[in-house]
């Protein structure tokens, strides 16, 4: 078998850098340490100047900002993609993922790791019209090696991942986020944190909808979050936040992204119906309708990527014209 750089890989001429968003410095029983930082990696086009808007790119549940760079089966990433399109792009490992350090002392508990099985059930073909996975039915040992815990506070968690996504908005200025799956919610509490900062949300199979409860993660207790998320006029209650206005969304356009072989496709119109309640100005983008078939829910990843990102593209060169 031949080493990875001798079989494959494209010539990339990108700028790039990375950093730290630092966390809160706190009391642990050996001195003072940091709180949850969030690594950040950035990219840009390397002989023109980027798009205006940067997009900053948040990675689902137990996953880490790899699943943007490279594909599964060795292919550059939508994270490339985008920068071949002009933009500069942000990706994050979200606290306590991927080079995110994780200490349960001081985020607090870890929750269960990330099983074969929970990646059976997001990834693989379940049914005859999910034809994109680009590995064998079989194959989900590159899938999970990705994937790590996520804290067993659910709602802390995604507190924690939005305070550090608006700390990064604040250094960049305005940006469009791009968000899969459980990334999702946090996509939404850091709009709703830094309003004047997001140009745009695209929601890749975002969770949901409103209200539901993902096994071995918990309730979406405040809809489309498990933390709270304000209101105009505020929510006393979690069951009084539909229809209520969301400051940080009103107004901001979102693209509920979905694949045509996914189950989460079956409920993002209610998504979609929750975020335009809210002020956005939200609609869904299913990709079969724009002619890219076969995909499930890591459509990111998946055999035909470079065709899915396409639409994505358009879309916020559109929206931030």
């Amino acid at each position: 078998m031949s080493a990875p750089h001798e079989t494959s890989g494209e010539v990339v001429h990108v700028r790039r850098g990375q950093f730290w968003i630092p966390g809160e410095k706190v009391s642990a029983e050996h001195g003072t340490v940091q709180r949850g930082p969030m690594f950040v990696q950035w990219e840009a086009p390397a002989s023109s100047p980027p798009h205006p808007v940067p997009l900053v790119l948040v990675h689902g549940g137990g996953g880490q900002g790899t699943d943007w760079t490279a594909t599964p089966d060795g292919r550059p990433g939508w994270a490339s993609r985008f920068v071949a399109a002009g933009f500069a792009v942000y990706v994050v490992d979200r606290g306590g993922h991927g080079r995110s350090p994780y200490h349960p002392d001081v985020i607090g508990p870890m929750g269960a790791q990330f099983p074969y099985e929970a990646a059976q059930g997001l990834f693989c073909p379940g049914r005859d019209d999910h034809t994109q996975w680009p590995l064998s039915p079989e194959d989900l040992d590159r899938v999970v090696a990705a994937m790590g815990p996520l804290p067993a506070d659910l709602a802390e968690s995604q507190r924690l991942d939005a305070d550090r996504l608006a700390a990064l908005l604040d250094l960049l200025g305005k940006a469009v986020l791009v968000t899969h799956s459980a990334g999702g919610p946090v996509g939404w509490l850091a709009a709703n944190r830094r309003p004047e900062r997001v140009a745009g949300i695209v929601a890749v199979e975002p969770m949901g909808p409103a209200f539901a409860t993902f096994p071995g993660l918990g309730p979406l207790t405040w809809g489309l979050t498990s933390a709270e998320i304000t209101c105009d006029p505020p929510a006393e209650r979690p069951e009084d936040v539909p229809g209520r206005r969301i400051p940080g969304l009103d107004g901001t356009p979102i693209t509920v992204v979905t694949g045509g072989a996914s189950a989460f496709a079956d409920f993002a119109p209610q998504v979609v119906e929750f975020l335009s309640a809210a002020g956005a100005d939200a609609a869904q983008l299913h990709l079969p309708e724009v002619g890219v078939t076969g995909n499930g829910h890591g459509l990111i990843f998946e055999a035909n990527s470079d065709e899915a990102v396409k639409p994505v593209i358009e879309w916020i060169h559109a929206t931030t014209a």
